[in-house]
């Protein structure tokens, strides 16, 4: 089981934080903003789009960092009335110190979600909790690669670092794990626009489409399972 990691945080432009990472040297975030980029990429883009179809959705999240995703889910959970079940994935954890000091819930005002976001990062791996009405809550501390979930989620917010960083997580056999851990119909959603990348989903099974990035970035992608 890998350590947690100490990186250093800063501030983006939309005054959230973000960390810059010890291990690979590079940011969890749009330096553009933390909450902005989170919010275009993985909740309009992904939340709400699946929503427009079933109001019960399972997530995966490769890549739980921060906690910014999963918080971000809870809260439109409840204002929606979504039944949210995340499963999230995390090989590099960030220290329960760390975590204290990030902005989210004062910057969204919801800073009476304090305590469940703390919760999130402090709750046992791989012990499923009720964080929230609305949000059933687990998480793994493993590498990806490991990722052997068969159509059990409708969603899969793909949140690794760049594939200049972790090219590994990019390729064919890992987008093809991605390709079977959802259900027919379930959503692909990355900041990601490289055509390698979209060339390779299209090449496991996906529909792949180019739509709008968040500030700072020109596009992103969305991918279907058909």
């Amino acid at each position: 089981m890998n350590p947690t990691q100490e990186s250093v945080i800063f501030e983006t432009s939309d005054g959230s934080h973000s960390l810059r990472s010890s291990t690979f040297g590079v940011s969890y975030h749009s330096k553009y903003g933390a909450v902005q980029e989170s919010l275009h990429v993985f909740i309009q883009a992904g939340l709400h789009y699946k929503a427009l179809q079933t109001t019960n959705i399972a997530v995966l999240e490769l890549g739980f960092g921060t906690g910014l995703n999963a918080l971000l889910t809870l809260l439109h959970a409840e204002m929606h009335g979504w039944q949210i079940d995340y499963e999230t994935i995390e090989a590099y954890p960030i220290s329960i110190e760390q975590a204290a000091q990030l902005n989210y819930p004062e910057l969204l005002g919801a800073a009476d979600h304090r305590s469940t976001f703390m919760h999130l990062h402090q709750t046992d791996w791989g012990v499923p909790i009720q964080a929230a009405p609305h949000f059933r809550f687990c998480k793994q501390q493993t590498d990806f690669q490991h990722l052997h979930y068969q159509q059990r989620f409708d969603l899969l917010y793909f949140d690794t670092f760049a594939p200049d960083t972790q090219p590994e997580l990019w390729e064919t056999p890992m987008l093809l794990r991605a390709w079977r851990a959802l259900r027919d119909g379930g959503v692909f959603v990355t900041y990601c626009a490289k055509g390698v990348v979209k060339r390779r989903l299209c090449e496991v099974g996906f529909e792949v489409e180019s739509i709008p990035g968040p500030p700072g970035k020109r596009e992103m992608t969305r991918a279907i399972k058909r």
